[in-house]
């Protein structure tokens, strides 16, 4: 496992406009049939005969940036660290190219990317493949691996922040922007029907911790952390011969990998082909296969990440099924012992 990371990384520069990003391009035209909700803009281009996707991202168009604060522009920052280019060979990040200091304040930024659309999770409803699933679990542990410990990795998104995902402020924000972006809003509404459902003292909970993320926070500090993603679902996932597709590195930064899991098993739930408890256990037999050591700390870690996940979805599980809600408000009452 590498002790510092830091060793490894070598800066990139990014481009000062999205004229020189893509010079040569022959080709440039919007591309539609995504899933991105976010608002950043997609299109495709094609540059000596190859197609690439172009992405354009400003905290004034994008809502996932104005919520975490992002005027740097972090999938541009993850870019010219160096830290696309540590990833082990079992991930795919197709980046290319990156342009910086875009838009109003120079708050935006553009990725360049190779088209991996071939490869990517087909939109719907339908149940992964096991071996598909046991995949994108597996080399989520080989990424976690490499970077055990974070030694020498940006900090990026702070995990104060990553768990401020749709608290009271992101929800104040929004209205008083006049709710530009649909999910947003869908989330407020979300919150107000978790408060009629949940169980009273789930609710206390979630709500406290919603207003003060730091008892969460102080501990999983005290559980190993490695570098995150940070949105680890299938729109972002594709899956290719020795490889995984992983795109829109939006929240990047140092984590436990148990934050990761929680929120690949809350997003993907309907499409997952086995159990929450037989994909956790996946994950943990691939990180000891790594000769990473999960004795000591993985439970506390893991019931902690399961709590921070209602904490951040709750206003989406509050829509589920009522088993489905009652297995998150077990995990978080599981979780809250470990505060």
């Amino acid at each position: 496992m590498l002790a510092d990371v830091s060793t490894r990384l070598v800066p990139r520069e990014a481009a000062p406009s999205i004229d020189e990003l893509i010079a040569d391009a022959t080709e440039r035209a919007p591309l539609g049939g995504t899933d991105g909700k976010s608002g950043a803009t997609l299109e495709r281009v094609v540059i000596d005969g190859e197609r690439f996707i172009l992405k354009q991202m400003h905290p004034d168009h994008d809502w996932t940036m104005r919520g975490f604060g992002d005027l740097g522009c972090r999938p541009v920052e993850v870019w010219t660290s160096g830290l696309l280019d540590a990833m082990p060979p079992t991930i795919d990040h197709a980046v290319v190219g990156a342009a910086a200091g875009l838009g109003r304040n120079g708050w935006g930024g553009a990725l360049l990317l190779h088209d991996v659309s071939e490869h990517l999770v087909p939109e719907g409803d339908s149940p992964l493949s096991l071996a598909d699933h046991r995949q994108l679990l597996d080399h989520l542990a080989d990424m976690s691996a490499t970077f055990w410990g974070a030694d020498g990795t940006p900090d990026l998104l702070s995990l104060e922040s990553r768990w401020s995902a749709f608290n009271p402020g992101w929800m104040a924000a929004e209205e008083g922007l006049g709710w530009p972006d649909p999910v947003p809003k869908i989330a407020r509404d979300g919150w107000a029907l978790f408060a009629e459902r949940a169980p009273a003292d789930v609710l206390d909970l979630v709500d406290a911790l919603r207003h003060d993320i730091d008892p969460l926070v102080r501990a999983v500090r005290q559980t190993p952390l490695t570098f995150l993603h940070g949105d680890w679902k299938l729109g972002n996932l594709g899956v290719a011969p020795g490889r995984t597709v992983l795109l829109d590195w939006t929240y990047p930064g140092i984590g436990p990998i148990g934050y990761e899991l929680a929120w690949y098993l809350a997003i993907n739930r309907a499409r997952l082909p086995e159990s929450k408890e037989e994909s956790i256990d996946a994950l943990r037999g691939s990180l000891e296969r790594r000769d990473i050591d999960t004795t000591g700390w993985w439970e506390a870690q893991l019931e902690l990440c399961l709590l921070g996940a209602l904490v951040q979805f709750g206003w989406e599980k509050v829509h589920d099924t009522a088993d489905e809600l009652g297995w998150w408000c077990d995990r978080a009452r599981e979780g809250a012992r470990r505060l």
